[in-house]
């Protein structure tokens, strides 16, 4: 039994490779704008959407979903969010082959292209607007693209993993006022994945580039506390999937087992991986680090947890 899942966790690992050596070709996805007109909290940046060669966004003026579509949908689907410290969005070295990588297990993935709170917004909260519009929108399309309703999770690496953890626990909060139909439906993620995530605001561990970009040089203790995501844990939270490198110099390892303990202390299911050496910023893994094997962990985790059809 060991040997046959150490070839599936291979397997998988050598798919999360080949996903991530394609490189992005973002034009070839569809593309569905998460506002039905100007988004809230604007105006925002002028100009389109603003893409580096390697994948970084900025100017994010239109918020938006690239859609993955495998060619069997297995009914369940994953809204990805890259990193970068709420000032870009890395989607070429994150959420893209992430998402082609899920693609290829049959599981439709959307990747996240959210607004950035030093963009000329009027609002901190533009991020969590998208990410929680996101939810829904992904809820609504569930027949469109095959989806169990049930099954859709998230998946948020770095700033993209405070993101992902936040939502996954105050998706009861309004981030925004009603727009349409599709913000009857719920915010709530029924799994989430977080990868050497930040989540803590407060004291040590507000020290990371999300932290100034989310409150600023020097805010309130209570906006700290209202902006660290295991203080938002419940007894709703979903279970959750976390995997980080102890040697992380941008985003303390503390972060990952802060989570962990607040997910535990509600009796929230969580699988916890510490790994030895990698660092930060590994996408879907660093050669030569155990970081390479959170894919297949991952996979084996949906899998037990039947949040993936056999």
């Amino acid at each position: 039994m060991k040997t046959v899942i150490a070839l599936l966790l291979l397997f998988l690992g050598v798919e999360a490779a080949l996903a991530q050596k394609a490189g992005p070709d973002f034009n070839s996805l569809p593309a569905i704008d998460l506002w039905p007109g100007a988004a809230p909290g604007g105006p925002g940046p002028a100009g389109a959407n603003r893409m580096s060669g390697k994948g970084s966004l900025t100017n994010v003026s239109r918020p938006r979903l690239l859609v993955h579509v495998p060619a069997k949908p297995n009914g369940t689907a994953i809204l990805v969010i890259s990193g970068g410290g709420y000032a870009h969005i890395e989607l070429g070295k994150e959420s893209y082959p992430a998402a082609q990588w899920l693609r290829s297990m049959g599981i439709t993935a959307f990747e996240l292209e959210y607004r950035l709170p030093g963009e000329n917004w009027a609002t901190r909260d533009v991020p969590f607007q998208d990410a929680q519009r996101a939810m829904r929108i992904i809820r609504g399309k569930a027949a469109v693209y095959g989806i169990d309703p049930a099954k859709i999770g998230v998946l948020g690496f770095s700033a993209g993993g405070h993101l992902a953890a936040y939502i996954a626990s105050a998706f009861a909060r309004n981030f925004y006022p009603p727009q349409d139909a599709w913000d009857s439906l719920s915010a709530r993620p029924d799994f989430c994945g977080l990868l050497y995530p930040v989540i803590s605001m407060l004291p040590p561990n507000n020290k990371t580039h999300a932290f100034k970009s989310i409150l600023g040089a020097d805010p309130a203790m209570a906006a700290e506390r209202a902006y660290s995501a295991e203080l938002q844990v419940g007894p709703q939270t979903p279970l959750t999937f976390i995997a980080q490198a102890v040697d992380d110099p941008v985003s303390p390892v503390a972060n990952s087992t802060l989570m962990a303990d607040a997910l535990k202390a509600h009796h929230i299911p969580v699988e916890l991986h510490l790994f030895s050496s990698g660092g930060h910023g590994w996408g879907m893994g660093k050669a030569g680090t155990e970081t390479v094997t959170w894919p297949g962990l991952f996979a084996a985790w949906m899998k037990n947890n039947k949040l993936v059809r056999p």
